[in-house]
């Protein structure tokens, strides 16, 4: 079966860019750690790029993933949602197989 990196929507990049993160020589870290009520969760900063990062750019903006939280990201699309509880950067993640209604805890 074929895998992909993540990808990141022009939606979440824009967002970036309203927040001036590349200004600040900051990128969008997104990291899995364990933890949270479903057994890991997403942890979402705005953070320098490190070495072993996989680095996704696009129009000045970027977004990091280190090298362990990557074999849970496969497939997975970073975005940015807007709605009436609140705005903020959402996965979408094909490899959890359950999730929080938090939204930033998951299991596989």
């Amino acid at each position: 079966m074929l895998t992909l990196p993540p990808q990141v929507t022009p939606r979440a990049f824009e967002r970036l860019a309203e927040i001036g993160a590349a200004a600040q020589g900051k990128a969008l870290r997104i990291a899995v750690e364990g933890g949270g009520c479903s057994g890991f969760q997403y942890e979402i900063d705005l953070d320098e790029p490190k070495d072993d990062d996989l680095i996704l750019s696009d129009k000045g903006e970027t977004v990091v993933i280190d090298a362990i939280s990557l074999p849970f990201l496969t497939d997975a699309v970073i975005d940015f949602s807007e709605e009436l509880i609140g705005a903020r950067f959402v996965i979408n993640n094909p490899n959890a197989s359950s999730s929080c209604g938090c939204g930033t805890s998951f299991a596989m």
